[in-house]
């Protein structure tokens, strides 16, 4: 399905200072004003660009907030922490105060509800957000496998479908636990989120130094 954008249209280049001047405008918009008072004008006004510059690159303020909230996800990184558990929780973590900043969950949170009435729009932010992190599934993956404590997966397809999975898994719990239900994605959730991830949900929390001893 084509996606409202302008990549189709001809004329002169876009300026990169000039989208990145315009994203950083649309975010501080959504801090200061939030997603209803947000509009094309005043982020014209705030990048010092003209309105029609915004239109040439952007369907309407849906596509704008979209690729600006998407723009707060390629943040992410994936050091290696040692282990699978640790590199998953460190990206975590990282991923909810992402998510705790007020521009990326007023921008996040307004775009998917408009997404549910449009379909163009569902696919940028799939092309936008989900896509361009599934990297972070990928490179966490083949460092476990390397490691030994993953197995190798000869199968593409069944390949594909882990790492899909995966990513679900991972992100939408942790946009439910921190936009939904309002709760902290704290290192304690976290940690416990990563060990019913990787060991299911028949494993057991390991014990507390002070359970151990009776207290």
């Amino acid at each position: 399905m084509q996606s409202r954008t302008s990549a189709g249209r001809t004329g002169r280049p876009r300026s990169t200072a000039a989208d990145t001047a315009i994203l950083a405008a649309t975010r501080e918009a959504l801090v200061e004003l939030g997603w209803s008072k947000l509009t094309l004008g005043d982020v014209a006004t705030r990048a010092g660009v003209a309105k029609t510059t915004l239109y040439r690159r952007w369907a309407g303020k849906p596509e704008l907030v979209c690729d600006a909230v998407a723009e707060l996800f390629d943040e992410l990184e994936l050091p290696d922490r040692g282990s699978l558990a640790a590199d998953i929780e460190g990206v975590v973590l990282q991923f909810a105060a992402i998510l705790a900043r007020p521009e990326a969950k007023s921008g996040l949170m307004a775009v998917v509800a408009e997404s549910t009435r449009d379909d163009a729009l569902r696919e940028r932010v799939r092309a936008s957000i989900v896509e361009r992190q599934i990297r972070l599934v990928l490179q966490g993956r083949a460092r476990a496998q390397s490691r030994g404590e993953l197995p190798p997966e000869p199968d593409p397809e069944e390949s594909a479908r882990t790492v899909d999975l995966i990513f679900d898994v991972v992100a939408g719990a942790v946009v439910h636990r921190t936009l939904v239900s309002g709760k902290p994605a704290d290192e304690e959730w976290v940690r416990d989120f990563t060990r019913v991830l990787l060991l299911g949900l028949t494993s057991q929390p390991a014990e507390s130094p002070a359970r151990g001893n009776g207290a």
